[in-house]
């Protein structure tokens, strides 16, 4: 009581609660308790940080050059390319933010609070709007109220409270006055209760000692916020104090740094061979900055941020899963692990009844009958009643078996005692004491020898490694009486059995796990749970658990020792909030790309130190502001879908990288390589981004396009060793059909002339260039159809390359129409690529890189 007298002094308060007018200047000085909210990130901001993507620079740059050196058409169409790229980013991750400020809102409406009128006179309660709540308050608690601020007990009866949110924990935690836990952690404290957690049973009597921002809970939304607000200072997302960039980032980064290096050294070469060979330095400059940009995946943006934005959209209208930051969802297509609790993912937040058993081991019906009669009259005569979700389990397995006696009294769950008592009618003259409880406190009770309570506790122990929940049940008949039953009439009981209690599995759970294991998507469980638990949990739902790993043995060790670990183990348990996030920064160290699913305030490092962040809707604002992807339920399922059209836009975006960057490589190398053998430039600066232009036209359709169904076996991540390795080899390709066409040319009829004649030359290779990049397109694709959008763009780049000479456009691009012969003799150049491309593909496989 000294305590509590100690803390009321020292924020001004009492028992009585605070005035009217104390509590109104209080709020005036520290402000509404309400959580920090993140400050919108504002259009412009996100289209200016769209630019930060490797290849949007290389555009913008080489539009500035383009623009530089007076060759406005090719700035205009670069330019435009990255700025249509910027919006369509920039406007899908705006609309995701306006969609989650409207789900915004404190978990508690109103509070009860002991307030008292300036002019003196005793307190009333009164139901006031948590935002006013004011340090000294002295507030009330009840059975399913959410705890509004950081509070100390001032009294409490029976009191237990709900901290998943803020430990992971899916038991509810015994609270009461007396001080206690200090040595295991904040949140084990039994005198305080802390903002974000919810009653489970009991009530109390409180003062407010925290509000708004000065909360723990707001301290875990303090990070969400500056994320929120300002990226780089976020060292989970932000490149530059992060140096592990998302999957999307290091996938794109690798294959941009080979191929920046490349462009940044293309256009020197071909002036210095310019003009060493020919003496054509100066002269070739636009051509030199055309071969640039004929490197560059011009459409890499749009195709990006249309692909990316079409499955976000589909996912809303479908699924109810809002994307906040567009490239999370590519980064969801390379999840490879994933990572979550089990509590409310695997298991629903309720137990089950799996079987009664005697002191023996064998099913007894009787035992749960009497459970059951124990909870029925405990919720019946108790004042108030506070059922909780063990009661609910009991009745729900046994029926409204307590109605067949008439209940006497009641003694309500003591979480000090852990058990709770039914007194009913028994036979003429006697009362019969019905307990259950903790399994220790309940057999303490009973009349047994020591070895026979040894071995029950030893059989409890068992079972609990198990991963299941017991309950001990027992009777005890005494002669009726009128006075009150006390917790001193419970020594000598009769004991009865045990009931066993598992975890609720969710129903679509394992369905689930079947469908993230068919996308080759590993799940590892961290939980702040029981190991027992957890492994039980996971073996029900098919989850092999393999050997469980105790968090507490975690913080001995080292990067290298835990980055083995989590190699090989599939369920954590008794996990803090600092141990998921290590977990998920070691999986992503032995090169995983990482999602987690949480959502509690216990979940936030890791939120941040993962690939990408999940959450779903009903999640408190904390967990919702640090996530990338928000579910519209917390269902596994829901994951699945979201993997499979992160899967979708990955392999769109990977096909294009490998087609576009394959053809731009090919035909950049051959035109370096005809630059030295020709006397002339081997095409015109206006002709190299006229065909740059029609193939990034037709490369769009590889947004609207659905990917072969072998894309969905694996994470779509374009690696870069394995995509350069892909494009040196079909590059290669590209550029020996294009050199091929040298040979055609010669020996097409005119013989040697043709070479001469600098106009049939470009417009000869013109037209091959665009039939073998439309032959590319359909073999290079995983499906390798013929129908659908990308075979439409296809046959519509065949005839732009065939057609365009021959339009009024032709002379214009210093092209001219081709005889009949140079046609057949050109088309022979893509059929001999088509059919050794085909050969190829074969051989790879699906050419996937």
């Amino acid at each position: 009581m000294e305590s509590d007298f100690r803390t009321l002094r020292s924020l001004d308060s009492s028992p009585r609660g605070l005035t009217d007018g104390e509590a109104e200047a209080r709020l005036a000085v520290v402000g509404e308790n309400v959580l920090p909210a993140a400050r919108p990130t504002p259009w412009p901001v996100r289209f200016v940080r769209s630019l930060r993507d490797p290849f949007t620079a290389v555009l913008l740059c080489l539009g500035l050059v383009s623009a530089a050196v007076t060759a406005w058409g090719t700035a205009a169409v670069i330019l435009s390319l990255v700025a249509v790229g910027c919006v369509l980013r920039a406007t899908g991750e705006h609309r995701a933010e306006r969609f989650l400020t409207g789900l915004r809102e404190l978990g508690a409406g109103t509070a009860t609070v002991l307030r008292r009128p300036d002019t003196g006179g005793p307190p009333h309660a009164r139901e006031i709007p948590v935002a006013d709540l004011v340090p000294g308050d002295v507030i009330r608690l009840g059975p399913g109220d959410l705890v509004p601020a950081d509070v100390r007990l001032l009294r409490a009866t029976g009191l237990t409270v709900h901290q998943a949110p803020l430990t992971g924990e899916s038991a509810p935690v015994a609270k009461d006055v007396r001080q206690e836990g200090a040595g295991r952690g904040l949140f084990a404290r039994r005198e305080l209760c802390f903002q974000g957690s919810a009653v489970a049973s009991g009530s109390a009597t409180a003062v407010v000692v925290a509000t708004g921002a000065r909360t723990h809970f707001a301290g875990a939304h303090e990070t969400a916020v500056r994320r929120a607000g300002n990226p780089k200072r976020n060292p989970a997302r932000h490149p530059r104090t992060n140096p592990r960039r998302s999957a999307f980032d290091r996938s794109l980064h690798g294959v941009a740094r080979v191929l920046i290096r490349f462009m940044l050294l293309a256009p020197p070469l071909v002036l210095m061979a310019s003009g060493a060979l020919h003496g054509q330095g100066p002269e070739t400059l636009p051509f030199a900055v055309a071969v640039a940009v004929g490197l560059t995946p011009g459409m890499l943006p749009v195709v990006v941020s249309t692909c990316l934005a079409r499955e976000a959209s589909r996912l809303a209208r479908a699924h109810g899963i809002v994307v906040k930051r567009l490239p999370a969802l590519h980064d969801l297509g390379a999840v490879d692990v994933l990572c979550l609790d089990k509590t409310g993912t695997l298991t629903r937040d309720r137990p089950v009844v799996e079987r009664a058993v005697d002191g023996a081991g064998h099913d007894d019906p009787a035992v749960l009958d009497w459970a059951a009669t124990a909870a029925w009259w405990t919720l019946q005569l108790a004042d108030p009643p506070t059922p909780d979700t063990l009661d609910e389990a009991l009745l729900t397995a046994a029926g409204p078996v307590g109605e067949r006696y008439d209940g006497v009294a009641a003694l309500p769950f003591d979480p000090v005692r852990r058990l709770a008592t039914a007194v009913v009618r028994g036979r003429p003259g006697h009362h019969v004491l019905v307990v259950k409880g903790a399994v220790a406190d309940v057999v303490g009770r009973c009349a047994l020898d020591p070895a026979e309570r040894a071995r029950l506790l030893a059989r409890a122990d068992r079972e609990t490694a198990r991963g299941l929940r017991l309950l001990a049940v027992a009777t005890a008949e005494r002669p009726a009486r009128t006075r009150d039953w006390t917790p001193a009439d419970l020594p000598g009981l009769t004991f009865r059995g045990f009931v066993a209690l598992r975890d609720d599995l969710a129903p679509t759970a394992a369905g689930a796990l079947r469908d993230l294991t068919a996308l080759g998507v590993g799940v590892k469980v961290l939980t702040g749970d029981h190991p027992g638990t957890a492994a039980r949990a996971c073996h029900d739902l098919g989850l092999d658990p393999g050997e469980v790993a105790d968090g507490d043995a975690l913080a001995g060790l080292g990067d290298a020792e835990l980055t083995d670990l989590v190699r090989r183990t599939t369920v954590f348990a008794r996990c803090t909030p600092a141990d998921k996030a290590r977990i998920v920064s070691a999986l992503r160290t032995g090169g995983h790309a990482v999602g987690f699913l949480g959502d509690g305030v216990n979940d936030v490092p890791a939120l941040g130190a993962a690939d990408v962040g999940i959450a779903p809707r009903a999640a408190v604002d904390v967990v919702r502001e640090s996530a990338d992807v928000v579910l519209g339920d917390k269902d596994l399922a829901a994951v699945a879908h979201a993997v499979t059209a992160g899967r979708h836009s990955g392999g769109n975006i990977a096909t294009y990288l490998r087609v576009t960057l394959s053809s731009n490589l090919g035909n950049v190398v051959a035109m370096l390589a005809a630059g030295l053998l020709l006397p002339f430039l081997p095409m015109l600066p206006a002709q190299v981004l006229a065909q740059n232009l029609c193939f990034d036209a037709a490369q769009l359709a590889y947004a609207y396009d659905r990917p072969a169904p072998g894309v969905l076996a694996g994470p779509t991540v374009p690696r870069s060793r394995d995509l350069l390795r892909f494009l040196g080899r079909f590059g290669a390709l590209n550029a020996l059909a294009d050199l091929t066409t040298f040979v055609v040319l010669a020996l097409a009829p005119h013989g040697p002339d043709a070479l001469d004649d600098r106009a049939v030359f470009h417009s000869a290779w013109f037209t091959e260039n665009l039939l073998t990049q439309a032959v590319a397109m359909v073999l290079l694709r995983g499906g390798g159809r013929l129908t659908g959008a990308v075979g439409r763009a296809a046959a519509a780049l065949a005839a732009v390359g065939l057609l365009l000479p021959l339009s009024p456009l032709g002379p214009a691009l210093g092209l001219v129409g081709l005889a009949g012969p140079y046609y057949a003799g050109v088309a022979v150049v893509p059929a001999l690529y088509g059919g050794v491309l085909a050969v190829a593909r074969r051989h790879r496989g699906s050419g996937q890189p």
